[in-house]
């Protein structure tokens, strides 16, 4: 899986590295500023033939630096360079003073901010001003050239390591402060959470990172341990069935899905359908009895059974061989539902609550008293403020300072508290256990799908991941492969999809990691 790292956890890394002897720091610069030019030529091929002009803006710190190195690299190969720097030259960090000055033998350093930009003929703008290491806002004067109505037309930029004013942990703009969105990004050795978190996708256009040695085998070992990780299939896991080898339906789990009144039972439906597809050997829809007929007229290979309020769920529960429940998608907010979330929680199963249970536990702290590690939240912004309000709080307030307050860190708090899996929705999907340990199952950049914004596409994810509780993978790992098949059957069907598309695509996507 790719590790996305705080700005904390990359300078340890390359801290490490340098105080071992394995590189120095002026190397490391080095091989930033010639991946960011390889990455340029990649990304635009006509710049890496012929004479182009580029403004380069280098900051006060260490990614400056790295600017000087862009400058001089694109300027061997032809190019005109133009080259701000925002502070004094003799305050800059060694590394970085060594590159201006390398530059200085060859070129001229500009004060920045400039009373002119010119940018008439400019093929690229390079922004070396400030890194992953932002603590304070960027003023917005600071970047009023390049920014709508600015003084002169914006070239295309790109950032290095990450767009100015971005905080690299949050993905969020520090509050009164400006970023210089970008069309390319260039990471270095692994993303950052800024880069997919929040505002990250928005201001780093096209994401590439760059290699600059730090995976040789010969470095120092490096602590992996709370680093965030992408979610990805992991085949050994979908393949597992819960029974060991006997093979019969009970060997893969029985889902059973909690639905609410006639006339709402469509979000249980879909969630029912997502649990059967991924593979759950039975799927009971669990209804009110006057729902039974509705419920009959739309299903076939699910189940039908009559559940009127929490007692009859509790009795339905002493069946041992249901290995998992579902609360939440169209189930309502009565006495009814609260008995059955109460039931549920109480029935120590693997539990998925999603939607209205997830009010109800907001509404009746018994409720949220009685979760335990086997159960797995799935709210989105709205469902996870009414669960968490000042942790919700903390994560909407204005960032002052960096690095901020991040999702990671708000679904980690969550987890703590709840004392089980979280798994707060968004195209920043983040999952965390109680333990701390946090996935990110982003659906941007090459996995950007806005057609999955889509009345019941939630509830297909329900169903999925209860179905892999069902199958027996604890809440954190069900959570992640749900999330990340949720995102990918949803790719394969592309625009126009509705929530019904989701659970049918999901044998394409399987048959080609299964």
């Amino acid at each position: 899986m790719t590790e996305l790292l705080t700005s904390a956890q990359m300078r340890a890394i390359e801290e490490a590295w340098i105080a071992g002897g394995h590189v120095t720091g002026g190397v490391l610069m080095e091989r930033a500023g010639a991946a960011v030019v390889a990455a340029v030529e990649a990304h635009w091929p006509d710049l890496a033939q012929g004479a182009h002009r580029a403004l380069v803006l280098c900051g006060p710190g260490n990614n400056g630096g790295d600017g000087f190195v862009v400058a001089r690299l694109l300027q061997a190969r032809g190019w005109a360079i133009t080259l701000f720097l925002l502070g004094d030259p003799a305050r800059l960090p060694p590394d970085a003073k060594a590159n201006h000055d390398r530059w200085c033998a060859v070129g001229t350093v500009l004060p920045w901010p400039a009373a002119r930009v010119e940018t008439e003929g400019c093929s690229l703008l390079v922004d070396g001003l400030f890194g992953t290491g932002l603590v304070r806002p960027l003023q917005p004067e600071i970047l009023a050239p390049f920014q709508p109505g600015g003084a002169g037309r914006r070239p295309p930029v790109v950032a290095i390591d990450i767009p100015s004013g971005l905080c690299a942990d949050s993905g969020r703009v520090l509050a009164g402060g400006a970023v210089l969105r970008a069309d390319l990004t260039v990471s270095f050795h692994r993303p950052k959470l800024g880069h997919v978190l929040d505002r990250g996708p928005w201001a780093c256009g096209h994401l590439v990172t760059g290699d600059i040695g730090l995976d040789d085998a010969a470095g120092p070992p490096v602590a992996h341990d709370m680093m965030v990780q992408e979610a990805k299939a992991e085949p050994d896991l979908l393949r597992k069935a819960a029974a060991g080898p006997a093979s019969h339906k009970y060997a893969h789990g029985h889902a059973v899905v909690l639905a609410g009144p006639a006339g709402r039972g469509g979000a249980a439906r879909l969630a029912a359908r997502g649990a059967l597809r991924i593979g759950a050997g039975l799927v009971t829809l669990a209804c009110p009895p006057g729902a039974i007929a509705e419920n009959a007229a739309r299903l076939d290979a699910i189940m039908l059974r009559p559940v009127a309020d929490g007692p009859a769920l509790a009795a339905f529960c002493a069946d041992p061989r249901i290995s998992a429940l579902c609360l939440g998608p169209g189930l309502g907010l009565g006495a009814r539902e609260g008995g059955l979330v109460a039931a549920a929680l109480a029935a120590r199963r693997p539990t998925l609550l999603d939607a209205d249970a997830l009010t109800l536990l907001a509404g009746d702290r018994g409720l949220f008293a009685a979760l335990h590690g086997g159960c797995l939240l799935t709210p989105h912004a709205g469902e996870f403020a009414r669960l968490f309000p000042d942790i919700a709080e903390r994560l909407q307030a204005p960032a002052m300072t960096g690095p901020a307050y991040s999702k990671v860190d708000a679904t980690r708090d969550a987890a703590a508290r709840a004392g089980c899996t979280v798994l707060f929705k968004g195209p920043d999907t983040v999952i965390a256990d109680p333990a701390g340990r946090v996935r990110l199952g982003a659906a941007v950049y090459g996995r950007a799908v806005p057609w999955l914004a889509t009345a019941g596409a939630g509830d297909v994810l329900s169903g999925l991941a209860a179905g892999l509780l069902a199958r027996g993978m604890a809440p954190f790992q069900a959570a992640t492969q749900a999330a990340w098949l949720h995102v990918e059957a949803a790719r394969r069907f592309g625009p126009g999809l509705t929530a019904e598309d989701l659970p049918e695509m999901l044998p394409a996507v399987l048959r080609e990691i299964v």
